[in-house]
């Protein structure tokens, strides 16, 4: 098993019981040069709010998107839009990445702007 398989074997693993839960979720997808941020909605249909280091607007504001900075702005930007959508809590789905680093660091962010998970 390499790790790319290992990662989605963790990831299917939270999402069954996020599907079993019903609940709104909040996933992250981790690359080198960006980190994305989308939240589905209960039935995982439907994408609510979506937010990126790829939009230019966050480009702007952090040039290098693969650091911790443009995590916590990726973070604050999605609690805003979900928050404008009415979206209070929300499960938290890291894709099977480890909460740590610029994950941890999207996750607080979104905490802080609001978010309850």
């Amino acid at each position: 098993m390499d790790k790319k398989q290992a990662r989605l074997r963790r990831a299917r693993k939270s999402r069954a019981k996020i599907a079993e839960l019903k609940m709104v979720r909040l996933a992250v997808h981790r690359s080198n040069c960006h980190i994305y941020a989308q939240i589905f909605s209960g039935c995982g249909t439907q994408v609510l709010a979506a937010a990126s280091t790829a939009e230019v607007d966050l480009h702007k504001q952090a040039p290098n998107g693969g650091n911790v900075e443009a995590a916590k702005a990726v973070g604050k930007l999605i609690a805003e839009r979900a928050k404008a959508k009415g979206i209070e809590a929300v499960a938290f789905d890291r894709s099977g990445f480890r909460y740590h680093g610029r994950v941890k660091a999207l996750a607080e962010a979104a905490r802080e702007g609001g978010l309850k998970f």
